[in-house]
């Protein structure tokens, strides 16, 4: 005999999935529950009491039972006969015998299995309303949703979240648009009361505390964040939830459809008088016994209302059809959450996600609400900057701040999730680097940073509010951007008035011939520098155009061939040209109208012969020319008429020899020859009388000439990695020399006019094997030299 409790599972189902359960399906579930009880019922009678009760048919006429007294042909018509009462002479066994037989052969199937019957039909039904919580692909996905959706529920941030969310919409948006709109204005105190009764509102208590979250709680609402995004990728893919669920149901219509065919029809074979003839004469001497089943009533009411119970579920089953059609549960939208909250960004979800959330509206909405608040990257980067100020205060940040080369007081932030509002308060920054931030708002607290003067952008999304705009218009001199792709640059640094220098490193987007990147450059009237580092395949139009007056021009081009230099003769104002890995094979010509420029750079392209170098004796004020990291063999003798020029880099090429000519250019300070294949330095040299530095290391030279030692003014001489077997003794006479680089040589040892030098500390470069082939004076007096200075 089966108890209650042993049926506890069916009648106890996980609480956990309640939320997953519209109200149809409790409804199922409590009609299942009774239908349970029904075949308990049943099956404790059947089993509790006799199945069956017979007595032998003493005469038979027609087949039929008949009383002894109506068979007797004796008896007078007008006597009536005198009953005494009827004996069977059967004993407890021969009776016990024939209730068995007249059971098993005459009782009919559906009276017999009654009990069976409902019990394995509702627990069939159990089972379809029940499978989608037990099956592997879809369970597991269920517990995941209600496990996250619990902590989005319970989460401190989640009531923060919805509070400010509703005063910021309420802000925006101070009454709703109706119909009736135009005639109706609302006074202070019933958009307070809308408020109230927002259904976004979850607790009016936390929404007027502003609850500040402690850290704990700020990295248990990310944790929850993350949990989402995985969560919500995961179960988009498919709707193998939708399929089972829709499944389940047709199913369990298919079941009621088939129950309700038979059921009425066989309450009617349930009766409570039943002739039973069966072959046990032998046994028990009669043919034909006249039975009862004493279970037919109570059965017969049982399956009566059982059956009612049965058109119930199946009403059920069909209104749940019915909703699974009616329209598409594969998609789910928070308008509603979107119009009463700030959070417009709250995303429409798909498939199973969508799925699921419908069916927890059905338990409670406010469930999805407060889910929603973890698919809003809104509400996400505010958790975010919380967290943020948190872990970065004022004064942590003044710990990282620092002097760089400029002598200017520098901040530099790396991979954080945004800018903390304490890099406000630092009143003294002057250079603001972000790196790889994932986003940095610039907010009004901005104005405050009166200092700051160059700001760099390193794969860091930025918004700006107007004000901070506004004070980064009038204070930002220096602006570094860089991203994989400019078109994820901010816009608004073309509005930058006041700026005079701006750094741009990344892809440019072409549309027909135009760098959309670059749309609203022309804005900057204040610029004055402008650095380039992409892969262009011609100088932007915009760039060479008459908006922009630019002093200095670089383009680093990152081995992509530059072409078209045209334009370049329109920037007559440029001083200061950089062409950088462009691929160059020969000096452009453009360069040669640009009659202001100072300083040129060529440096990583592929030029082999200069023989354009005659033309730059057309420009004045040429100062420093930069022809290094190329593959140039000679140098032709036209450089003498670059009779200004200060400082020549002609390093890392593959220059055998230098011409004498070379040293006419009486105004060189600077002589950059390393790298190359020198084997000698001309006497001629010695013409260089405002030579302050002079590098031929890593060359092929085995001596130095006597001329070299007559540049009086020489303060760097760099020699080493070289063939040099000697050191004249002249190097005595350069009382400026500050550092010599000896270092790879073949030196056996040094003179000891090294001392007259003013090495400063560290200055003279050697093996020490070498250095102590000097006289011990010497090499007291250069360690005398060096700890004094130092």
């Amino acid at each position: 005999m089966f108890t209650v409790t042993e049926f506890k599972w069916l009648t106890d189902p996980q609480t956990a999935y309640r939320i997953l359960k519209p109200w149809w399906d409790v409804f199922s579930h409590y009609i299942c529950m009774v239908m349970l009880l029904i075949s308990l019922l049943g099956g404790t009678l059947q089993i509790a009491q006799n199945k069956m009760l017979c007595l032998p048919c003493k005469v038979i006429v027609n087949n039929n039972c008949k009383a002894p007294w109506e068979s007797n042909t004796s008896t007078p018509a007008n006597k009536t006969p005198v009953i005494n009462g009827i004996k069977n002479l059967l004993d407890r066994q021969q009776y016990s015998y024939i209730d068995a037989v007249c059971y098993e052969k005459q009782l009919h199937w559906f009276s017999k299995f009654f009990p069976y019957l409902v019990l394995w039909q509702t627990l069939l039904l159990l089972i379809c309303s029940n499978f989608w919580f037990k099956y592997p692909s879809t369970s597991s996905r269920l517990e995941h949703f209600i496990t996250i959706l619990h902590k989005c529920f319970d989460s401190p941030w989640t009531t923060r979240a919805l509070s400010e969310a509703v005063e910021i919409s309420g802000e925006k948006h101070p009454y709703r648009k109706t119909k009736e709109a135009s005639k109706v204005s609302f006074s202070t105190t019933n958009f307070e009361s809308k408020l109230l009764t927002s259904r976004v509102e979850p607790n009016l208590a936390d929404a007027n505390e502003k609850t500040i979250l402690d850290r704990k709680e700020g990295e248990q609402a990310k944790a929850i964040f993350e949990k989402v995004k995985k969560f919500k990728a995961h179960v988009e893919e498919k709707d193998i939830i939708y399929r089972l669920y829709m499944r389940q149901i047709i199913i369990k219509v298919i079941i009621f459809i088939f129950i309700i065919s038979y059921i009425p029809y066989y309450i009617i074979e349930m009766n409570f008088d039943i002739n039973c003839k069966v072959d046990i004469q032998m046994f028990t001497g009669y043919q034909q016994y006249r039975c009862v089943h004493s279970l037919a009533t109570i059965f017969k009411l049982l399956a009566s209302f059982y059956a009612i119970l049965v058109v119930l579920h199946g009403s059920f089953s069909v209104y749940s059809l019915y909703w699974m059609l009616r329209r598409s549960l594969k998609k789910y939208s928070f308008e509603s959450v979107r119009e009463e909250s700030s959070y417009r960004d709250i995303p429409d979800i798909r498939n199973d996600f969508a799925f699921i959330l419908h069916l927890s509206d059905q338990y409670d909405p406010l469930y999805s609400k407060r889910f929603s608040v973890f698919l809003s990257e809104v509400s996400e980067n505010k958790l975010k900057q919380i967290n943020l100020n948190l872990e970065w205060t004022a004064e942590r940040l003044r710990h990282k701040l620092q002097k760089n080369l400029q002598d200017k007081t520098e901040l530099y932030l790396f991979m954080l999730s945004g800018l903390p509002d304490a890099v406000f308060e630092l009143k003294e920054l002057e250079t603001l680097k972000l790196d790889l931030l994932t986003e940095a708002k610039f907010q009004t607290a901005m104005s405050q940073l009166t200092n700051l003067k160059e700001l760099h952008l390193y794969h860091t999304p930025t918004t700006v509010d107007p004000q901070a705009l506004n004070c980064l218009s009038e204070n930002l001199q220096a602006l570094h951007v860089k991203f994989t792709d400019m078109d994820k640059a901010p816009r608004w640094i073309f509005n930058l008035k006041n700026l005079t220098e701006l750094h741009l490193t990344g892809n440019l987007k072409m549309e027909k011939n135009h760098f959309v990147s670059l749309s609203g450059l022309e804005n900057l009237k204040n610029l004055k520098v402008l650095y380039l580092k992409n892969s262009l395949p011609h100088i932007p139009a915009i760039v060479t155009g008459s908006g922009l007056l630019l002093n200095k021009l670089s383009i680093d081009n990152e081995g992509t061939k530059l072409t078209v230099f045209n334009t370049l003769k329109n920037m007559v104002n440029l001083t200061n040209l950089e062409l950088l890995n462009c691929d160059l094979e020969r000096i452009p010509h453009s360069i040669f109208s640009l009659y202001n420029l100072r300083e040129i750079d060529l440096k990583g392209n592929r030029l082999k012969t200069i023989e354009e170098i005659i033309s730059f004796q057309h420009l004045k004020w040429l100062s420093c020319l930069k022809l290094w990291h190329n593959a140039i063999a000679y140098i032709p003798v036209q450089i003498g008429t670059l009779v200004n020029l200060e400082q020549l880099y002609l390093n890392n090429n593959r220059i055998e020899n230098i011409p004498s000519q070379l040293f006419l250019c009486h105004k060189l300070r600077l002589l950059d020859f390393s790298n190359n294949h020198l084997t000698a330095i001309g006497d001629e040299i010695s013409e260089l009388k405002h030579l302050q530095h002079l590098n031929v290391s890593n060359n092929n030279l085995e001596t130095l000439p006597n001329g070299l030692f007559h540049c009086l003014s020489l303060r760097t001489l760099l020699v080493g990695k070289n063939s040099l077997t000697t050191l004249s003794p002249l190097v005595g006479d350069l009382e400026n020399l500050v550092h010599l680089d000896l270092v790879g040589n073949q030196f056996e040892f040094l003179p000891a006019e090294l001392g007259k030098c003013n090495f400063k500390p560290g200055g003279l470069v050697v093996e020490e094997s070498i250095l102590n082939s000097l006289p011990a004076f010497v090499r007291e007096h250069l360690l005398k030299n060096d700890t004094e200075q130092g």
